[in-house]
Order: structure tokens, then C-alpha cells, then sequence
């Protein structure tokens, strides 16, 4: 995930992020049966790594495993779960953000910062799945910074499992400002302006 140091990736590891780009950028529609045998001969390995990689995307919630029938993508989620699922999420993140309070370096503005470049980067690119996962790499930041691997945990299902709704990538000038005003708040520390922020993003 963008926003967090580099790190060498496990095969497992690699596999489980191409397929979540190709979950998140559509090429493998909602519904979509998974097979092993033709994911392992895809990536050219054993299908054990293969279970894993399903077994970890569906507790990311982008893919649902029901017994005798394999897993498959997730579908688009009504309307009502839809509202439920952004309430959830913003709740989540407005507790970071208030254990953010005075937490953040310099380091931390400069990664945000570099987050937010490559997020306009990608929609001067017009490449639109990288725009969603730069995005995510930006609120992952901060829910990592301010909770590590147990808040991620919890929160990051959420997100994953709202992209499948994902709709909102096509105007730049919204997207980024929405993005550059939570980073402003969380500048000045005015944690109630940065959690507006976040509301005002999250939708």
C-alpha cells in the first residue's frame, strides 16, 4: 500500500495486490467466480498460496467464500448498507484523527504530501484505479499512524468492501481539495477541522 515504508513483497503478497487492482479497477467484475487452478496457472505457482491470497481478500471483504461453492467477487452493496458501511468508517477515522493530535512529524506532512502528488499525477494520468488507491493509501496513513496494524485491521475491510461503490474519482479538483483541507487541518491541529474535513470526503 502506498504511504507506508517500501518493503520487499512475498509472492503472496504481490498476487493478493494485483488482484486487488483488478477488483478495484473492474477487470474482474462483482459476481466473478474465482478459480484456483486457473489463478495458480495465471501466476504461475501451487494453488496453497493461491487459498491464502482468497482467504486474506475475503476478510478484506472483496471477496465472499461460501462453502462447496468457492469464492467469488463481492458485489455493489444497496444503498442502505452503503450508508451504514461510510457511517462506520467515518467513525473510525474521526477516532485516528483525534489520536493524531500532536502525533504527526514533519516526516509524516512530507509523506501526505507526496500521497497527494501522486494522487494528482494519476488523475492528470487519467488512470483511475491508481487515483482509488491513492486515495485509500492517504486515509490508510493516517488510521496507521494513529492505531497501527489493530485499528488497519478493523478499518480496512470497510474501506476495500466501499470500493466496489466507488464512483467519485472523476473531478480532480474535488477529490485533491478534499484531501489537501484534512491534511491543512492536521497542519494547524485543529482536530475538529480536520474530522469536518474527513466527513466532507467520506461519502
Amino acid at each position: 500500500m502506498v504511504g507506508q515504508q517500501t518493503k520487499i513483497l512475498t509472492i503472496k503478497d504481490q498476487i493478493a495486490k494485483q488482484l486487488r487492482t483488478d477488483i478495484i479497477s473492474g477487470a474482474i467484475p462483482p459476481a466473478t467466480k474465482l478459480k484456483e487452478q486457473e489463478l495458480a496457472t495465471r501466476f504461475g505457482i501451487s494453488r496453497g498460496p493461491i487459498r491464502e491470497v482468497i482467504l486474506q481478500l475475503t476478510k478484506e471483504g472483496l471477496l465472499v467464500s461460501k462453502n462447496n461453492c468457492g469464492a467469488s467477487v463481492n458485489t455493489v452493496l444497496e444503498p442502505k448498507m452503503q450508508t451504514l458501511m461510510i457511517a462506520l468508517r467515518l467513525q473510525i477515522e474521526r477516532f485516528a484523527i483525534e489520536q493524531l493530535q500532536d502525533k504527526l512529524t514533519e516526516q509524516d506532512f512530507d509523506a501526505l504530501e507526496s500521497i497527494l502528488h501522486e494522487l494528482q499525477a494519476a488523475f492528470d494520468q487519467e488512470d483511475f484505479t491508481a487515483v482509488t488507491k491513492q486515495d485509500i493509501a492517504f486515509h490508510y496513513y493516517l488510521v496507521e499512524k494513529a492505531g497501527g496494524d489493530e485499528l488497519i485491521n478493523i478499518w480496512y475491510p470497510y474501506i476495500m468492501r466501499m470500493r466496489l461503490n466507488y464512483k467519485r474519482v472523476s473531478c480532480s479538483d474535488v477529490c485533491v481539495q478534499e484531501h489537501r483541507d484534512i491534511l491543512n487541518a492536521l497542519r494547524k491541529g485543529d482536530t475538529t477541522a480536520a474530522i469536518n474535513a474527513i466527513q466532507a470526503n467520506v461519502k
